[in-house]
């Protein structure tokens, strides 16, 4: 493993290029390997610029902590550069709240059929935008293969100057997010004046009354707002349960819980009411989903591998994440030119 001194800009060449100096200031350091790079920061928000390409044909990706996708598989020609920016959350714990901490300082790893990475600069974010989401484990940085939340993917649809803050974590409700201190507690101090704050949580309130699930929402929206913050409420992604005639039109699929709480007709009851904008995922991935069909819709979530119905894959979280960004452009809820679109 190689070592680069770094300050204030954090840079490491790799490859046959020369190492990039900078003037030093403070003590930092990066560290990196031919498909990784660890920059020795301190919790905060960090723009990070790579230059990719090689001698020969490649294809890149980078993903950070806990396996959030920042830039999607990107592909250059044989003895060209491409520069792409983004921007990246960097915390402790690094993936779900209630998890491990993970590695101090940011760590990005390099994937893609052919990786090739030219130049990598780290530097302070100034002034950037962020995005937090508040949800359960469809939504989180999910820890191991081969489960992924779509927050986990939201990253890459993103330019620089815009991060995402997952505080999402696995197996939570509206109940327990708002009663762990590790969650909201947490979460609420770090919301500045004009972050978007998403909320999707429903898949484990199947206990929870109506008046209660309401309320909870209620809460979340206004502890949202008295931060300063813009709440987005999203209803949650469909299960993939169809019956016999190809739809979803069940309760185990649309979230109904056994006490005939219907928790997307609540959030859009919430949105109506309290004027706060909706991203309706039940909808999307419901219309999604039934179009697929049975087989083919099998690959968004973990039915191959787990008979899982629920939770997505891979492929299905960036799926859905992506019609998370749609929605985001559709409602003008953040700039365009922040935006990977298309």
């Amino acid at each position: 493993m190689r070592r680069f001194s770094a300050v204030v800009l954090l840079a490491a060449t790799l490859g046959a290029l020369p190492v990039l100096t900078a003037v030093p200031a403070r003590a930092a350091h990066a560290h990196c390997t031919a498909t990784a790079c660890h920059f020795d920061v301190p919790p905060g928000t960090y723009d990070v610029k790579v230059l990719l390409g090689g001698e020969t044909a490649s294809s890149t990706s980078v993903t950070a902590e806990t396996r959030r996708t920042l830039l999607p598989e990107t592909a250059v020609e044989a003895g060209e550069r491409v520069a792409r920016s983004f921007t990246v959350n960097v915390r402790t714990p690094e993936g779900e709240p209630t998890g491990a901490d993970g590695t101090p300082g940011l760590d990005l790893h390099l994937g893609g059929s052919a990786p090739a990475l030219a130049d990598i600069v780290v530097t302070p974010a100034r002034h950037a935008r962020q995005i937090l989401l508040v949800g359960d484990s469809t939504v989180c940085d999910q820890p191991g293969d081969p489960y992924s939340g779509w927050g986990q993917q939201l990253p890459q649809y993103l330019r620089k100057g815009l991060s995402v803050a997952n505080y999402a974590d696995a197996g939570e409700s509206t109940v327990s997010y708002l009663a762990d201190s590790r969650l909201w507690a947490t979460v609420q101090p770090q919301i500045r004046r004009g972050d978007l704050v998403l909320i999707q949580l429903a898949h484990n309130d199947k206990t929870t009354d109506g008046a209660t699930y309401r309320a909870n929402l209620e809460t979340l929206v206004a502890g949202v707002r008295a931060k300063g913050g813009k709440p987005v409420l999203v209803t949650p992604i469909v299960r993939r349960w169809f019956n016999a005639d190809g739809t979803l039109n069940n309760d185990t699929a649309l979230l109904v819980n056994g006490l005939g709480v219907d928790h997307p007709a609540v959030i859009r009851s919430v949105a109506a009411a309290h004027d706060v904008p909706l991203i309706d995922l039940t909808a999307r991935t419901k219309a999604l989903v039934e179009s697929l069909g049975v087989e083919a819709s099998k690959a968004l979530y973990l039915y191959n591998e787990k008979r899982d119905n629920t939770h997505t894959s891979v492929p299905g979280a960036t799926t859905y994440a992506s019609l998370v960004r749609d929605e985001l452009v559709a409602r003008h809820l953040v700039p365009e030119r922040l935006l990977r679109v298309g």
